[in-house]
């Protein structure tokens, strides 16, 4: 007979087996992978018009796919026409008889379609024939044979195609385009790896044509160049060990605080190499920014700008702090620079956002500045003085759509200027150079997203929200809606039993400031239930994780497996809000989102008694995997489980362009042995310093549940950015799951599928308890 304790154990064995077995949630893995990104695209077709405006024209065509095939229209701004591009049918039964086979019409695969402006007609390719379409007729003209070398991506065109720029062993060349096997024309002869004209200063190849740096000015009679040097830069490597034999890769990478960082010139060379090949380097370096630590100025993606002619070329140049900034005009012919104005705005000028129109070539200047906590356009003359502000108000102003210089108005997209319309909502606006008649075009409640006519004023605009699907429709400079081109065909999501997910609206963790979000639901919902819950996190400072506008990701499915799931943004994570908002986690990279995340949670919870607070989830992919690691040793009490990828746990070795940009990098004067031609015996010079706050310095906090996956060969967050995570974590003696997916950059390229339901089986197990084994097929294709 058993003895009265054996009895109480053997209970206690089979209660603990029973409750495992019996209240563990199973997850709902054939709903999450019914409602796939992917899956979800294929049952929708396309959420949004992409117009492709010919130049200089109100005419424009698009491709549209929707559950009836694929769709080429032709529309007439200027009319108000949009038509069928041709006869599907039709096109189908002229390419059978071309090829003596049989063509879907529903899903023609009419290969790199296009409008070829100088010959006025469509271009394409079937399999290995070239085809002409002319629309004027609706006459098909089939051409010659690909040719086996047609790739001419290392070709950039001169816009009124009589040149093409390329470069070759590092230097940049010329050579006329109708003749591409004419006498090349080299400008440049001090060329080499890592100072380079070459698009990749890293490419190893020599003699052969390459795609440059160089880009054309409007009226194609010079060309500019950045040419970037990082000869002194330190190299990073990655080793790819798929290759039949692993190769090393190697690259350069500043990291924050360094001495040697990329250093840029300006170049400018005549489209006339029969009379001269002798390029002009323009002056931009400026000499309290040129201390030999950090080099010349630096120039930010997109920070050249150009008028309709090549005498003048516009710069913005900013110092390695990010807080002051200089508008330049150099004259092309001689290199001479001038600084037309200057702006300091601390802790950092918001590169993302800013921006320089030129008007009537140099007679005015369009600029947008966050000198009042929010962005707003000004104008200046053609010598740099303020004439007016142009918007007005507590809002954020944001990219130009289209500039009118004959009425003198300016169509811009901005953010939050309506009370009643979410601040994250882009609309349209229209006002007049002198700041008056400002007037808003888009009076739906949503997000708008604009593309203008490159002649008159004519906008395509996609509108839509999460709960919204995308209608898209051209307007007038008015607003006015004058032809309706399509709306996003969500039948078949019904049907399959899909729901729209659902906005909030939460407090910050200073209890005044908004923090905006969305969240999805199981499709099986049952409000009486108890649901976990995951949030989605991206930390920003540029974007927030959150949709805005009509469209599949990856939450619809994990909500599936029987979660609630959200994403929310946080004080710090984007531009568009205001200087405050954006600015609030600077030399804070590591904590600054996360009590706004727990904060919102809980009220969540508070909100909706769905929510069990007691099993958290939280993951994300890059600084979203920084932000969901740090959360989770932060508040370890909290957080249950994290799923990190491609995470840059220690920012002191990301990029030098990330780091000093939004935690802030300080320069520091110091004082050093001078050299033997120098008279004093000592000179001062400036160090920069960056440090910032790691993960690896949280390791020890670690009593949830971790899974950190990186790609091995990522060359943007290398992978000892999680590698150093690991290693801290095994020293401090912590149990955590880990993964390095094999010869993969940063984003996973296709084995996201695979990571994808890597992330719902270790979610399942250690939210809902369910362990069963082979629940999960991690190879079912995407079709």
């Amino acid at each position: 007979m058993f003895s009265h304790l054996s009895r109480t154990l053997l209970l206690l064995l089979f209660t603990l087996f029973f409750s495992t077995e019996v209240f563990a949630q199973q997850a709902n893995f054939e709903a999450a992978q019914q409602f796939t990104e992917d899956r979800m695209e294929k049952m929708t077709g396309d959420t949004r018009v992409n117009p492709q405006w010919i130049e200089d024209q109100d005419r424009f065509w698009y491709s549209y796919e929707n559950p009836s095939g694929t769709h080429w229209y032709f529309v007439n701004a200027e009319e108000g026409e949009k038509r069928p591009l041709f006869d599907r049918k039709e096109m189908a039964a002229q390419l059978s008889e071309t090829f003596s086979k049989t063509f879907n019409h529903k899903k023609l695969e009419l290969n790199e379609f296009e409008y070829n402006v100088n010959k006025g007609l469509f271009t394409f390719h079937v399999d290995s024939i070239n085809f002409e379409y002319k629309l004027e007729n609706n006459e098909l003209i089939k051409g010659d044979s690909l040719k086996e070398e047609s790739d001419e991506r290392w070709a950039t065109y001169s816009p009124d195609s009589s040149w093409i720029s390329y470069a070759k062993d590092h230097d940049l060349y010329l050579m006329k385009a109708d003749d591409p096997d004419s006498t090349e024309y080299q400008l440049t002869d001090d060329g080499e790896r890592w100072y380079s004209f070459q698009a990749d200063a890293g490419d190893t190849t020599s003699n052969e044509k390459l795609r440059s740096v160089a880009e054309w000015f409007e009226d194609s009679n010079k060309l500019y160049a950045k040419r970037i040097d990082q000869r002194d830069v330190e190299e990073l490597w990655v080793i790819n060990s798929l290759k039949e034999r692993p190769e090393l890769e190697t690259y350069k990478y500043a990291m924050p605080g360094e001495e040697n960082v990329p250093q840029d010139e300006i170049w400018v060379y005549k489209a006339d190499p029969l009379q001269d090949t002798n390029g002009v380097k323009l002056d931009t370096d400026k000499q309290e920014w040129t201390d030999e630590v950090i080099g010349g100025a630096y120039f930010n993606n997109g920070g050249i700008y150009t008028g309709t002619g090549s005498e003048y070329l516009y710069m913005l140049r900013r110092n390695r702090e990010w807080n002051k900034i200089d508008v330049l005009k150099s004259n092309t012919n001689t290199g001479e620079t001038e600084v037309l104005f200057s702006e300091e705005s601390n802790p950092y000028f918001n590169v993302m956002l800013a921006n320089l129109a030129i008007i009537n070539e140099g007679e005015e200047f369009i600029w947008w500045s966050e000198r009042t906590g929010w962005g707003q356009f000004y104008r200046y003359d053609k010598n740099g003085n303020l004439k007016n502000k142009i918007t007005h108000g507590h809002f954020v102003a944001g990219d130009i759509a289209k500039i009118d210089t004959t009425e003198q108005t300016l169509y811009f997209e901005g953010y939050g200027r309506e009370a009643d319309i979410n601040p994250y909502y882009s609309q349209l606006y229209k006002v007049n150079f002198d700041g008056s008649d400002m007037e808003r075009l888009t009076p739906e409640n949503a997000t708008h997203e604009i593309s203008a006519s490159d002649n008159g004023n004519y906008f395509v605009d996609n509108y839509s929200r999460v709960d919204l699907p995308t209608q898209s429709v051209v307007r007038n400079g008015d607003g006015d809606i004058i032809t309706r081109l399509e709306q996003t065909d969500v039948s078949r999501l019904k049907e399959a039993g899909w729901q729209a997910p659902e906005t909030f609206k939460v407090k910050a963790g200073d209890d005044a400031t908004d923090i905006h979000g969305v969240m999805w639901k199981p499709f099986d919902f049952d409000s009486t239930k108890s649901y976990p819950i995951i949030t989605y996190v991206y930390p920003g400072p540029q974007v927030e994780p959150f949709p805005i506008s009509f469209s599949h990701v990856d939450e619809t499915a994990l909500a599936q497996l029987g979660f609630v799931v959200v994403a929310m943004g946080q004080r710090g994570g984007s531009p568009i809000r205001s200087k405050y908002y954006h600015n609030y986690g600077y030399g804070d990279l590591r904590d600054y989102p996360l009590k706004d995340n727990k904060y919102g949670l809980e009220q969540l919870a508070a909100r909706y008694s769905f929510i069990d607070l007691d099993k958290v989830g939280i993951y994300g992919h890059s600084g979203g995997g920084f932000m969901s690691t740090a959360a989770l040793l932060t508040y370890p009490n909290f957080y249950d489980v994290a799923v990190s990828s491609a995470g840059n746990h220690d920012n002191n070795i990301y990029n030098l362009w990330w780091s000093e940009f939004h935690h802030g990098v300080k320069g520091v004067e110091k004082e050093v042995q001078a050299d033997s031609t120098s008279s004093d015996s000592v000179k001062t010079k400036t160090e920069f310093q960056s440090e910032i706050e790691t993960n690896i310095d949280l390791a020890q906090n670690l009593k949830g549940h971790l899974m950190l996956v990186h790609g091995t060969i990522d060359n943007n967050v290398h992978p000892a950015n999680t590698i150093r995570l690991a290693d801290a974590l095994i020293k401090n003696g912590k149990k955590f799951d880990f993964m390095m997916l094999p010869g993969q950059r940063h984003g996973f390229g296709d084995y996201s599928p695979y990571f994808e339901r890597l992330r719902w089986r270790y979610f399942a197990e250690h939210l809902l308890g369910d362990y069963r084994p082979n629940n999960i097929d991690y190879n079912i294709p995407e079709d």
